[in-house]
């Protein structure tokens, strides 16, 4: 990887650029250059206020969460794991890389494992450099220095959380020192986990309550928080991810969108952390628009039957956020959480990255566990009393609990950010649940394979068991 930073284009420099930082510092911040530059060597790209946020905007730029290129929040992670899972299956015959994801039958060659793996560790490169560039600047203030490296650590964080719950242990990258990254091996998947738990403790310090930009598109304290419960529920530390759940719940700052149509527009109440989608590349707001809903032409992917029949009957969310279409006299279910495939469109759409829903049902799972299932329903019910369902008013042993509180993961959070494909591997359910759908189902296919390119470049990395 060469020695460089990418950052945005205009606009989404524009974007970093509206910080809230005093007068005598942001002036040069807000002005943007006539004729951008795509790269600033490394060696000048902390040199000053202006090229520091032009390095943020790089990092923030990696998500992708439109246009060209393929990363986890581009497309990849929903539509490979919605297959993996339970969620999406494939409607074209032609697709063989789409039809591995699905029966679970991936080869490391999938060019999509490197859609995954390749740009993840490029933004991890830019996250690094942007730690260590960013912790020795001279030309910002204490403050803004604190806000950007509390950033830039849930960023770093988020990724190794995704790449660790894919593939296992993966290379622990923390430099930009291409003689070390070159040849590291797999660090054990508890090495990472530990490191996504020390870069997000890290930012708690750094960050503050109040979003450091318009919108919410930039990592504040409670984008630390969400990630670090999430990560914590995962890792079965029950107490610590109820509490960080509550810390945002408590915070004020959200509330739940009444009508589940409105959830993901831009300004929704219910988003933590929520970046602008603007995909003129095909004219659409967010990718899962245009590859998720199609407008005219057979979808690439349908919601599979089992999802459909996995709605109760009154579920809002079923009518808000699947759609039945027709092409050739054939009905596919589609997702539609994401609906404006015209990027012009008067109602806006921001990808979610977390949202208060799904901290609701952190903290629900995290205190069923605990035994707490008084409190544990009362969380579960404000999910199901928005989507229009009735209450549960009782249930017979927290083992009941959690079976509920699973199948309202499963309808809630369907193809967003992976979280059933992880729910399922996490809880040691996929054995039960994709043995019983998936007749090529083996245990090992809970991991995805390295990709071959990697293992080739670089010696040192082993292959997943079963590949």
């Amino acid at each position: 990887m060469n020695n460089t930073i990418h950052i945005l284009s205009r606009k989404a420099f524009w974007l970093l650029s509206l910080v809230g930082l005093s007068a005598a510092s942001c002036k040069k911040l807000i002005e943007i250059p006539a004729n951008p530059p795509t790269q600033i060597p490394t060696s000048q790209v902390f040199s000053d206020s202006a090229d520091i946020m032009g390095a943020m905007a790089g990092l923030y730029g990696y998500f992708r969460v439109a246009g060209g290129g393929s990363n986890l929040t581009n497309g990849t992670l929903v539509q490979s794991s919605g297959l993996s899972a339970d969620e999406l299956t494939v409607v074209s015959a032609t697709d063989a890389a789409g039809q591995q994801f699905q029966t679970n039958s991936l080869v490391s060659t999938n060019a999509s494992l490197g859609g995954i793996w390749s740009p993840v560790y490029q933004s991890i490169y830019i996250a690094n450099a942007n730690l260590q560039g960013i912790s020795v600047a001279t030309s910002i203030t204490d403050s803004l220095k604190w806000q950007l490296l509390g950033e830039t650590r849930v960023i770093r964080a988020f990724y190794y959380f995704n790449m660790v719950n894919l593939f296992g242990g993966v290379p622990l990258v923390l430099t930009t020192d291409y003689n070390v990254t070159a040849s590291l091996p797999r660090a054990s998947a508890d090495s990472v986990y530990g490191q996504v738990i020390a870069d997000l403790v890290a930012a708690r310090k750094l960050l503050q309550p109040k979003y450091p930009s318009m919108g919410r598109a930039r990592c504040n304290l409670y984008a630390a928080d969400a990630l670090l419960s999430k990560v914590y529920l995962y890792r079965g530390q029950w107490a610590a991810a109820a509490n960080l759940a509550s810390e945002v719940i408590n915070s004020g700052l959200y509330s739940l969108v009444a009508d589940p149509n409105k959830v993901y527009l831009d300004g929704s109440t219910e988003a933590i952390w929520q970046l602008p989608a603007s995909n003129s590349s095909n004219n659409t707001q967010t990718t899962e628009a245009g590859t998720l809903y199609p407008q005219y032409l057979t979808p690439r992917y349908a919601l599979t039957t089992f999802l459909m029949n996995a709605f109760e009957t009154g579920d809002k969310r079923k009518a808000a956020w699947t759609l039945p279409v027709t092409s050739s006299g054939k009905v596919y279910n589609v997702a539609y959480k994401y609906k404006n495939r015209v990027m012009a469109a008067p109602t806006v759409e921001d990808y979610m990255m977390f949202r208060l829903g799904e901290l609701y049902l952190v903290r629900a799972e995290a205190l069923a566990r605990q035994g707490k299932t008084d409190s544990a329903l009362a969380d579960l019910n404000l999910i199901r009393v928005r989507a229009g369902l009735t209450a549960i008013s009782t249930v017979g042993s927290s083992d009941e609990l959690l079976t509920d509180i699973a199948h309202e993961r499963q309808v809630e959070l369907f193809c967003e950010m992976g979280n059933r494909w992880y729910d399922l591997n996490r809880t040691g359910a996929a054995d039960a649940v994709l043995g019983a759908e998936k007749p090529g189902w083996a245990s090992f296919d809970a991991l995805y394979p390295i990709p071959l390119t990697e293992i080739t470049n670089n010696s040192f990395l082993t292959q997943n068991p079963g590949y």
